[in-house]
């Protein structure tokens, strides 16, 4: 990961001196899962136009974007967030209220089934998947399992405390394990996936 995080910083730094090159790097190594956030947020077929909205941001404003490859994961997810709720305020829809954080559960342990089982299938079904949970849970499990922000940096973009953004994680994952042993091709999907390989 370390060698993809300093690429992608390069890249970075180079599309924001106009290196067209650099940015196509830059689009083909975020777009994929920034879409899938998206996908998290809004209907399947509003994702493409918001994400679209979100790279016409990014694009207009990367000059001034300062940091590495992790802060420009965090920054395009802010902004796409930012476009999908603004969608979704547009559509005359209001988020959901935000977690009550009286009722923390106890934090999960190092290893985790749920996340071994979203692991296990593949990245459209497992956005698909993610889709079907309550929003402030399909957030936190993509800016935390599927993007890799740590507590603190997605409690800054989704503007909560780090707290709630692990224990929506959690009972997200939970849920997600249950949906996935739930339908017989995800859970197919997740038996070939940890098959040993030959």
């Amino acid at each position: 990961m370390q060698g993809a995080d300093s690429e992608l910083t390069e890249a970075v730094h180079a599309a924001q001196g106009g290196d067209e090159r650099a940015f196509v790097t830059v689009f083909k190594a975020v777009h994929p899962r920034l879409l899938g956030y998206v996908r998290t947020l809004v209907a399947e077929r509003d994702a493409e136009d918001v994400t679209a909205e979100a790279w016409l941001h990014i694009t207009r404003d990367l000059r001034r974007f300062d940091g590495d490859a992790d802060r420009f994961r965090g920054w395009t997810n802010r902004i796409a967030r930012n476009r999908a709720l603004d969608h979704l305020r547009a559509r005359g829809r209001r988020p959901s209220d935000p977690l009550d954080e009286t009722v923390l559960a106890e934090l999960p342990g190092t290893c985790d089934t749920a996340e071994e089982a979203l692991a296990s299938v593949g990245t459209t079904r497992a956005f698909s998947l993610v889709s079907r949970l309550p929003r402030e849970q399909a957030e936190a499990v993509v800016l935390r399992t599927m993007l890799g922000l740590d507590a603190r940096r997605a409690a800054l973009l989704l503007g909560c405390r780090p707290g709630a953004v692990r224990t929506a994680a959690h009972r997200g994952l939970r849920r997600l394990a249950q949906l996935v042993e739930d339908e017989p091709e995800a859970a197919a999907l997740a038996r070939t996936a940890s098959r040993p390989r030959g």
